[in-house]
């Protein structure tokens, strides 16, 4: 297979100054089989001035292309660009035929067909260069125009676009005409969907999933309806705007790759938010600030989009953090940035510690597939971090003021980074171009440290700025409460605006001092000794759950910089997560002490230690939820138990009684779950799985039967999963993810040994046969993580250094060498 030449920056500006595209009148037949599809495609556009150009598109086959009624040699396509030669100034139309392959990447137009009943259901990504892949386009996000689609499908199907579709007959649909937009929002999902419709200020508003998870759709329908609504009405308070589309409709789409896609009018989501089994309330508040993420992105995104790939922070950042506000602000879901602190933060903080930083809005983007590498945490999370501290020192009246004027003056069109600064600075007299630039422009975590000198009651508090940005933080000052021992109380929050320019005078020494107490801005932080001591004895007697998470964070910064052991934050985890209720810090927490500190951070022979200290704590949780109180609770407790499980003996009685003792039942996920561990551990067997996968024959059963094969301790099961990823290309990107999940287990580091060698070249073979999506998962999942070894480190520069990986891979694979180098470094402090 070849790989589509990618755009450069340069080319989309000269095609840019160049055309004007109008419509794109679309017709697709998806009733021709398994492999491929018929795609049609007239486009109407102008060229300003005489010159040469070219469209895109990646057929399986090119039938026919005619510009202006002439007809155009198909065998002149050059990899996925086909040349327009001696386009003269004036109004053309160009019409495409081709057939085009389905996909079971996630990219393009992706085939799935259900395990449970045999029902297929199609739907399209088609983000950054995919549209190429369902039809011939000028594809760049500032040639927008008007898209017209008309699709022929089996007649028992629903098709779903960007505007109201209407059913013709005969299985014809014709989606309404959009109005200006990017042809990476074009949209079309058809299946037998199962749909859950309603009004909302008169807009059709839908929920669509397979007919499989109808059940499980129809049991929460009512709650994905209200958070919708709310949200819709929050952003029509704070936008003056109004929702620019003719319908919102949301479909929980099969293998999709990411969370979501903003696509207008009919967003598209993973369906594992259809819940098939127990879930805490922090997963709902996580499903609520997607729903509310994309809807962010009708206005900022969608209605404005960006003019070069160089600002997709200005889509992500802004979605993320409007995303978090508006869920605090509108729903019963109020604590939302605590989730955000100890999860999405901690993502943002270690992709930019990493080589492959880059500022929040680089300038450095020449072509498509180094804009694909920027969706990370520093695009998400640290630029949502960025714009909160911008909200802190601007005011957010200012903040939607200069937001508001910016949908006003680039509607249905596009815009920059500096757009969007100058609709700011037209509310302010505050240098908000200076701040851009501190903020930015820049890379890295900036550190904050207090000193406190004096003595008696008569202190000061001094913090020394480790980096380059200036921050409005608050400083916490915290007591020991005399009436409740182990308790501590907040004596004054005070304000600081760094670089600090005088000691600030607080009164008598407070038993802690919390820099960035609140999370307002984006930094590490760290403790002075007297304030590190009141930590590891108290800190889940801080009231307030942010509080608790700005220091958690602080400590697993600590410990990933080497400057605290390992050990001390398993010591702090098993002293206070007995005593924490907030379940989104419970999560965060275990997921970093299990995933890094026990299988990375300290050596093989450390390791039974810290699995017991983690499983006893989980064990702590469970019998403290036996009430039945904390259901959430109790759930991220038997899940990290089960994972960690040392022995099969408790687990696999679960597992034969259908519930852990005093609940919760076992429901799909915790049997997957179980089995899974039980095959780690060498205690269950193909039949058993076999069984098991008869019982739950989803999609999810599927993954569930693939990780636990990968998962057993078998030379034979290990050779048919590494055959499976690496040699044979059936497999899904879900299905490879499952598989690369099993395979490495650090209980089985001899017996896969032979295998970390032969990851890098089978890796690089792989992605460049596959593409992108199978590149990041590979990179993702099927990485030897466990392998923290100088050797593997020395393989994994030679690949970087020799084997030229595509740009997807090579980017994984400096994060995980970064994040092992990094390993290495905490065991030897």
């Amino acid at each position: 297979m070849s790989f589509m030449s990618v755009l450069t920056r340069d080319e989309a500006q000269s095609r840019a100054q160049l055309l004007d595209v109008h419509r794109y009148t679309i017709e697709l037949d998806l009733t021709t089989g398994d492999e491929t599809f018929e795609s049609s495609t007239v486009i109407r556009f102008a060229a300003r001035a005489n010159g040469d150009t070219f469209v895109e598109l990646r057929p399986a086959t090119l039938h026919s292309v005619t510009l202006d009624g002439e007809p155009l040699d198909p065998e002149t396509l050059d990899d996925n660009r086909l040349s327009l030669e001696n386009l003269t100034a004036g109004d053309h139309e160009l019409r495409v035929r081709a057939s085009m392959r389905y996909s079971r990447t996630g990219e393009g137009m992706h085939r799935f067909t259900d395990p449970t009943d045999g029902e297929t259901y199609l739907y399209t990504q088609l983000f950054m260069e995919d549209v190429q892949r369902v039809f011939a386009a000028f594809d760049q996000p500032d040639l927008k125009s008007v898209f017209e689609l008309t699709v022929k499908a089996p007649e028992a199907w629903t098709v779903l676009a960007n505007g109201i579709t209407e059913h013709l007959g005969e299985g014809r649909w014709q989606a309404a005409p959009t109005p200006l937009i990017s042809t990476y929002l074009v949209a079309v999902a058809a299946g037998p969907w199962h749909s859950v419709r309603t009004e909302h200020h008169g807009l059709p508003f839908g929920l669509h999933c397979r007919r499989s998870l109808a059940p499980h759709l129809d049991a929460d329908a009512d709650e994905l309806l209200e958070i919708t609504q709310q949200c819709y009405d929050r952003y029509h308070e704070k936008f003056e705007e109004p929702y620019p589309f003719d319908s919102y409709d949301q479909a929980f789409v099969p293998e999709f790759n990411a969370g979501a896609m903003e696509n207008p009018g009919l967003v598209t989501f993973r369906d594992e938010f259809v819940y098939r089994s127990a879930v805490t309330d922090t997963e709902r508040q996580t499903r609520a600030m997607v729903i509310a993420h994309e809807m962010a992105h009708m206005w900022f995104g969608d209605l404005v989009t960006l003019q070069w790939w160089d600002d997709i922070w200005l889509n992500e950042s802004f979605a993320e953090y409007m995303g978090y506000q508006t869920l605090t602000e509108a729903t019963r879901f109020t604590d939302t940035w605590t989730e955000f602190g100890v999860v999405r933060k901690a993502w943002g903080y270690d992709a930019d510690q990493r080589p492959s930083t880059h500022p929040v809005a680089p300038e450095n983007v020449d072509d498509t597939a180094s804009a694909l590498l920027n969706f990370d945490g520093i695009s998400y999370a640290k630029g949502a971090s960025a714009l909160r501290q911008l909200v802190t020192w601007l005011g957010e009246k200012d903040f939607l003021a200069g937001i508001n004027t910016h949908f006003a003056r680039h509607r249905f069109a596009n815009a920059t980074l500096a757009d969007f600064i100058d609709s700011l600075a037209a509310h302010t007299d505050r240098d908000v171009h200076a701040w851009a630039d501190a903020w930015l422009r820049t890379t890295g975590v900036d550190t904050l440290t207090p000193t406190l000198d004096g003595s008696n009651g008569d202190h000061t508090l001094t913090i020394a700025h480790h980096g380059s940005r200036p921050h409005r933080v608050a400083a916490g000052l915290y007591d020991l409460d005399l009436a409740d021992e182990g308790s501590l109380t907040l004596r004054e929050r005070l304000e600081v605006d760094i670089p600090q320019s005088a000691p600030q005078p607080i009164g008598k020494r407070p038993a802690l001092v919390l820099l960035n107490d609140g999370d307002l801005t984006y930094t590490k932080v760290r403790f002075d000794p007297t304030s590190f001591e009141t930590v590891r004895t108290s800190l889940s007697g801080l009231p307030d759950p942010l509080t608790r998470a700005v220091v958690w964070n602080a400590l697993r910064d600590a410990v990933r910089d080497g400057d605290l052991a390992p050990t001390a934050y398993l010591d702090a985890a098993r002293a206070h997560l007995p005593k924490e209720t907030d379940l989104a810090l419970v999560q965060g927490v275990l997921a970093f002490a299990s995933a890094q500190v026990a299988d990375r951070y300290i050596t093989p022979e450390q390791r039974p230690a810290a699995v017991a200290t983690l499983s006893a704590l989980c064990r702590d949780l469970i019998r403290r939820t036996e009430d039945g109180d904390h259901p959430g609770l109790r759930l991220i407790a038997v899940r990290h138990f089960i994972d960690g499980a040392a022995h099969p003996d408790t687990i696999a009685a679960w597992l034969a009684d259908g519930t852990v003792p005093g609940g919760p039942e076992l429901d799909p996920d915790l049997r997957w779950r179980v089995l899974a561990r039980l095959a780690v551990l060498g205690a269950t067997d193909e039949r058993a799985i076999a069984a098991e996968l008869d019982r739950d024959p989803s999609a999810t059963g599927q993954e569930g039967a693939a990780r636990c094969r990968a998962a057993l301790p078998d030379a034979d099961a290990k050779r048919t999963a590494w055959a499976a990823m690496f040699d044979d290309d059936t497999l899904s990107n879900y299905l490879f993810t499952a598989t690369a999940q099993g395979f490495w287990q650090p209980e089985q580091a001899d017996l896969v040994a032979d295998y970390v060698p032969r990851f890098y070249q089978d890796a690089v073979t792989l992605a460049a046969r596959r593409g992108p999506a199978i590149a990041e998962a590979a990179g993702r999942w099927a990485f030897p993580a466990h392998a923290v070894a100088p050797d593997t480190l020395r393989l994994g520069e030679a690949c970087l250094a020799d084997a030229d990986p595509i740009p997807a891979l090579r980017r994984k694979l400096v994060d995980q060498l970064d994040d092992l180098a990094r390993a290495l470094r905490v065991r030897g402090a």
